[in-house]
């Protein structure tokens, strides 16, 4: 089960980063030329979330079942990277995309729904992307 997740986790990582890119261009092309708001958004925007919601959960259920890093070693690079940094960005990543979909959700103005959703799904894609970066050991940082 434990290689399961672990390559399910990995694997999903391309998805979420692939929806991630096409819902932000998506979105700032919406937000800048003025675009409506169709239905091909109104099926984007959550889709990227639950994604989200979806490689919290998994990386959830391997940090506190089948994690080695549950115990702390705050001295060793990798460990901390494990054990604090990546869950806390990702955990930023993900609260960042529900903000962003909850807000614009509520908005009857496609202009406002694209600004949030710019703003809020490129800040919440910037920190996945930090967190891949300072990985140890593969990260290019």
């Amino acid at each position: 089960m434990y290689n399961f997740l672990l390559h399910a986790h990995s694997g999903l990582r391309y998805l979420v980063l692939l929806a991630a890119v096409i819902v932000v261009l998506k979105s700032l092309i919406g937000w800048l030329g003025g675009g409506s708001y169709t239905k091909f958004d109104k099926i984007l925007a959550p889709a990227y979330v639950g994604l989200m919601h979806l490689q919290l959960l998994i990386g959830l259920i391997l940090y506190f079942i089948y994690s080695p890093f549950v115990t702390y070693n705050m001295g060793d690079k990798v460990s901390r990277y494990w054990s604090v940094e990546h869950i806390a960005l990702m955990i930023f990543a993900v609260a960042a995309a529900q903000i962003g979909r909850s807000i614009s959700k509520k908005s009857n103005d496609a202009q406002v729904k694209f600004r949030f959703q710019t703003i809020f799904f490129g800040i919440s894609i910037l920190l996945v992307l930090v967190g891949l970066a300072t990985m140890p050991g593969r990260g290019i940082l």
